[in-house]
């Protein structure tokens, strides 16, 4: 069996685990493969190699069941995991079962047919596999029995079968941890299991990959030697995003499949929000500084971590989804103990499942679900909005869908704002909920009457669309009493 010691990248990461040279490691299979596949790694490719696979010298199996790993853009993770996926198909001894998702099925099928096929088809592996391209039914199929395939980024990940190695690619688009609590049971019972979380730097909603980046950060800084591999490489926030010097730091491409002058060009021509996290893989601010409706310290004061419908209340729910389909969500109304108005996304807490999801099509069995759970006083969806796609099939389902007029609507967008300064709504501190009002606008419709913009908005306003709609809802339906208007005197 053939080892390697870790290599020195002259671009050294700011955070990573280091390497144990007294593990051995199956490190240069890797580099081996990348020559084979025509991409030999470059030095931060094979650092990372040598230390995520590192085997403990007292079991024989692989040390890191996690590995956690952030780059800019460009800098080759894709030769790295594709590396990474032949070795654990070809070098483990048993058939091996191999996953890869990234940000929707699409993009995943596609960066799997671009780029995985296409390069073992063009190295000398050819011949040691079959490929399946039917839709839904993905697979490279290796000679020796083991399976490199796609999976849904969703919550039904995994299902039926068992990994011995899943990638989540692009993990910034995920903003919970229920596509890796899918694929974690899988995993479970195979004897030396590892999952890949890769990204580069993600934007306010990418929670789920800011968790794993501040864990990771912690545990190299606490030099934590237990079961994650984390490794990043970016710029300070400080640093001169113009500055060769900067690039040259963070960018462990630059010079090898990547040049200063492409890198020139790119910073000339895009947004700078946008080329700090493309290329110095630095995180654009938490939450959008904008609240231009309604203040930030004024939508903290009316959250209560214990507020909830109270029994025996009507409830009603709102649905909404984005302009282009990539997220929906479902809001319910009711009164809490205290009367007053009680906003929530729905969800099973205890399955960590939150109805703010991507794409669409889970929104209607969610819906008749949660119908055939609370009995609501109201279903509503604007019908003259995208998430309108949704009406017939709910009704076809049974479900009544109330569907508000443009001035009912418009009053309804009001009446959050109305109950928010007049202190007669509550919600749990969910947060969609502040990324959507942090970066919602008013579009004026004259006489006083606005509703939310859609079109001016660079964040998800889904979850305050159908707030507004599920206590539009209730409001109608559920009889409780009007708020006034509230009145600045300053």
């Amino acid at each position: 069996m053939t080892y390697l010691l870790t290599s020195q990248s002259l671009c050294e990461p700011r955070w990573a685990t280091q390497r144990n040279h007294a593990r051995k490691t199956y490190g240069i299979r890797v580099g081996e493969i990348a020559g084979h596949l025509g991409t030999p790694l470059m030095p931060w490719q094979q650092e990372v190699a040598d230390v995520a696979l590192e085997v403990d010298s007292d079991t024989g199996l692989l040390h890191y069941r996690t590995v956690v790993i952030t780059v800019p853009r460009q800098s080759g993770k894709t030769t790295l995991l594709l590396s990474l996926m032949v070795q654990r198909a070809l070098g483990f001894g048993i058939r091996q079962n191999i996953v890869y998702t990234a940000q929707t099925q699409k993009a995943a099928r596609k960066k799997w047919e671009e780029e995985h096929v296409q390069a073992l088809n063009t190295s000398k592996f050819k011949g040691l596999y079959k490929v399946k391209y039917g839709m839904g039914t993905e697979q490279i199929s290796w000679n020796n029995g083991s399976r490199h395939s796609l999976t849904a980024p969703t919550e039904k990940a995994g299902h039926g079968e068992t990994i011995d190695m899943a990638t989540i690619d692009e993990a910034f688009a995920q903003e919970d941890s229920r596509l890796e609590q899918a694929l974690r049971p899988a995993m479970i019972t195979r004897p030396q299991p590892q999952l890949y979380i890769v990204s580069t730097a993600g934007t306010a909603r990418s929670l789920y990959l800011k968790g794993k980046v501040d864990n990771g950060r912690q545990r190299v800084d606490a030099g934590i030697d237990g079961s994650i591999a984390y490794f990043e490489w970016s710029a300070p926030d400080d640093a001169d995003p113009e500055s060769p010097d900067t690039w040259a730091r963070c960018m462990p491409a630059l010079g090898h499949t990547i040049n200063a002058s492409a890198i020139r060009s790119d910073f000339e021509d895009m947004k700078l929000p946008e080329f700090r996290r493309a290329y110095l893989n630095q995180w654009s601010d938490e939450i959008p500084e904008l609240w231009l409706i309604v203040n930030e310290q004024d939508w903290l004061a009316v959250e209560d971590a214990n507020s909830f419908i109270a029994d025996g209340n009507a409830i009603s729910f709102g649905l909404d989804f984005t302009p282009e389909r990539s997220f929906g969500t479902i809001v319910s109304s009711g009164l809490n103990e205290s009367g007053r108005l009680h906003v929530e996304i729905t969800g099973n807490e205890e399955r960590n499942l939150f109805d703010h999801r991507p794409g669409t099509s889970w929104m209607v069995p969610r819906m008749v679900e949660l119908a055939n759970k609370w009995n609501p006083c109201a279903v509503v969806i604007q019908a003259n909005s995208p998430a309108g796609s949704l009406i017939p099939e709910l009704e076809a389902k049974g479900i009544k869908v109330t569907t508000p007029s443009a001035t009912e609507y418009a009053g309804a967008c009001g009446n959050i704002y109305d109950r928010v300064y007049s202190d007669q709504i509550r919600h749990v501190g969910q947060h969609p909920f502040l990324i959507a009002l942090a970066g919602a606008q008013k579009l004026d419709l004259g006489e006083g009457a606005w509703k939310w913009n859609r079109k001016a908005v660079t964040v998800d306003i889904s979850p305050l669309v159908a707030m507004t709609l599920s206590s539009y809802g209730l409001a109608r339906f559920g009889h409780i009493e009007a708020v006034q208007p509230w009145v600045s005197w300053v």
